[in-house]
């Protein structure tokens, strides 16, 4: 289900810090792909803190890692 959200959400990268982040799409119950500083990650939602949890860290989708170059590529 496409979704767009955008607050305040905590990333996995800043330890858990608070920064702008938005929620374009539902994958499951509690599962959410996210959008922060251009990279597509996954995401849940915490009803206990009621805040998305962005894991920008070792949840970033696989077609969003950066491309190695054609001269890395050669070695």
């Amino acid at each position: 289900m496409k979704m767009n959200i955008t607050e305040p959400m905590h990333i996995h990268s800043l330890d858990g810090a608070m920064r702008e982040a938005t929620i374009v799409e539902m994958v499951g119950e509690n599962s959410y792909i996210a959008e922060y500083n251009g990279v597509r990650c996954t995401a849940i939602y915490n009803p206990f803190a009621g805040a998305f949890y962005v894991d920008d860290k070792y949840g970033i989708l696989p077609d969003q890692k950066p491309k190695k170059r054609s001269r890395d590529m050669e070695r």
